[in-house]
């Protein structure tokens, strides 16, 4: 047995080859437990074709598959101080953001970009939940002001796809200054009659949703997306009763009047080219 193992079988791996297989080409559905092959997911943005299961995807996915041609422009963000109150719990702040930085390849929780929607100019801030949980801070803040004012300056509308666990605990009172920062920017928007639409996907809760995620002048969610403040969990200990099952999904939303519509990602860039037309027309800042 020890010929075998110790002469014979490097022998045949020496003259066979072994290849190394990557460890990421199936993705373990975490709706229905179905085994995706990487490949096959990418191709449909992100869903399982087996029981609509809408997974996260990047923001770079999301702007190749909503402006037209897959054609746009990195916007980018404004530089904020990276650890404003020296906050540190297991980690240092600053290590937090430099695994998240060098997880995602970009500097911040959202990432901005401008392109084109059914012919029209649009400006995307998109969160990415790899992000320490897409979680708002100030340099989430200083973002979708800069999108905000990229989009008062150069005629645009404005899309913000959300997704995030709340505000970020390690700035503290500066992270909770963002919910009426971002709340004015984007009234900003509405007084010279600029379109925002808000796309909420899984989870959007805390200070994202008590402030601008909510105020798209058309609010749209993917299937199934978590939408609330408090998370389930908290509302059960504190009401001391059980929530029902859909209690903060996207279509109990749609139902009770807080969301405009429900979209599958797949049919999202059809939805947005008739929207955009609809709310630019007769608008004079929009005709060319």
């Amino acid at each position: 047995m020890n010929w075998l193992t110790n002469f014979v079988k490097p022998k045949l791996r020496a003259i066979v080859g072994r290849k190394d297989v990557p460890e990421n080409l199936w993705t373990k559905c975490s709706g229905c437990g179905a085994m995706l092959f990487h490949r096959d997911l990418a191709e449909n943005l992100g869903v399982c074709n087996q029981c609509n299961q809408h997974h996260k995807i990047s923001p770079k996915e999301r702007f190749s598959s909503l402006f037209d041609n897959g054609d746009y422009e990195i916007i980018e963000s404004p530089t904020v101080i990276s650890d404003p109150i020296k906050f540190r719990d297991t980690k240092k702040y600053t290590d937090r953001l430099k695994e998240s930085r060098n997880k995602t390849g970009t500097q911040e929780s959202i990432s901005l970009a401008y392109g084109k929607i059914n012919y029209i100019d649009t400006v995307i801030a998109a969160q990415n939940f790899a992000f320490m949980g897409g979680s708002l801070g100030m340099g989430t803040g200083e973002s979708i002001i800069e999108a905000a004012d990229y989009c008062l300056k150069n005629n645009c509308v404005l899309i913000i796809i959300a997704a995030a666990g709340g505000a970020r605990m390690q700035e503290g009172i500066l992270s909770l200054m963002q919910l009426p920062r971002t709340i004015i920017a984007i009234d900003s928007l509405k007084q010279k009659k600029i379109p925002f639409i808000s796309i909420l996907t899984d989870p959007t809760t805390g200070g994202v949703t008590a402030s601008y995620a909510m105020l798209g002048d058309i609010s749209i969610a993917e299937p199934g997306a978590l939408i609330g403040f408090a998370g389930p969990r908290v509302i059960e200990s504190t009401i001391k009763e059980k929530l029902p099952a859909n209690f903060q999904q996207s279509e109990n939303l749609l139902e009770n009047g807080m969301l405009d519509m429900v979209v599958d990602r797949r049919n999202l860039k059809k939805i947005l080219d008739k929207l955009i037309v609809l709310l630019t027309k007769n608008n004079k800042i929009f005709d060319k």
